[in-house]
């Protein structure tokens, strides 16, 4: 399988303090990346071989992801990506939406540190000119990611970075990442350049109605493949 080969590449990556921790990582990423597709079937064998860990370190691994909700374990079948259900989505916009806000708000006065959070809008953009949609999506959740970490909080980091992981199992369901991601390119860059201006206020409005139209859009065309047996991937 191709997504081993390349899974084995990261072998390296755990070096001589092989931990369950820093193998969950690894699988995260993966999973975040679409290497493994939700409904997909993880074996022991071939995961535990790619990256030379022991059956009982992996199955800590997948222990750990099953608690942050991106496995599932089936008894007498085994460890699968987890299928995200319609009110599962929405209760992860319902997250995004208390904590994005409330950082924004919470930002105090300008001026902010922006350049990480302009680096992920450039990195939007440029995938779109490139025409790599699963990329846009990518940075889009690397702009959220670097929103929240205005913050400067690691406790809310590590929230949110279980939030986005599952939010990419909705986004590696959708058949056209092009229609999802593509309008809010600009509508990052607006609240971007309204930080950049320090209206904080204007900010919160805008990320707040950015995240309503998210939310359904998201669940529109999530429920639509739903119903038309997209997730037969199981």
């Amino acid at each position: 399988m191709a997504e081993l080969t390349g899974l084995a590449d990261d072998r390296a990556l755990l070096g001589r303090t092989s931990t369950a921790e820093r193998v969950a990582d690894i699988l995260r990423s993966r999973v975040a990346e679409g290497y493994f597709l939700p409904g997909t079937r993880l074996s022991e064998d071939s995961i535990g071989g790619a990256l030379g860990v022991s059956r009982n370190t992996l199955r800590e691994a997948f222990r750990l992801l099953t608690h942050e909700r991106l496995l599932v374990h089936e008894l007498n079948r085994g460890v699968f990506v987890r299928v995200l259900t319609v009110e599962d989505v929405e209760d992860i916009y319902r997250t995004r939406t208390l904590v994005e806000c409330a950082v924004v708000r919470g930002l105090g006065e300008p001026p902010y540190a922006l350049d990480d959070l302009a680096r992920a809008v450039e990195e939007g953009q440029r995938a779109a000119r490139e025409g790599d949609w699963k990329a846009v999506g990518t940075a889009n959740i690397h702009f959220h990611r670097e929103l929240v970490a205005l913050a400067g909080s690691s406790r809310t980091d590590e929230v949110m970075r279980s939030v986005f992981a599952e939010l990419r199992l909705a986004f590696h369901v959708v058949d056209d990442p092009r229609r999802l991601h593509e309008p809010y390119l600009a509508r990052n860059r607006e609240i971007l350049e309204t930080l950049q201006a320090g209206d904080r206020d204007a900010a919160e409005h805008l990320l707040a109605v950015y995240l309503d139209d998210s939310l359904e859009r998201v669940v529109e065309v999530y429920a639509r493949r739903v119903a038309d047996g997209a997730q037969g991937i199981d």
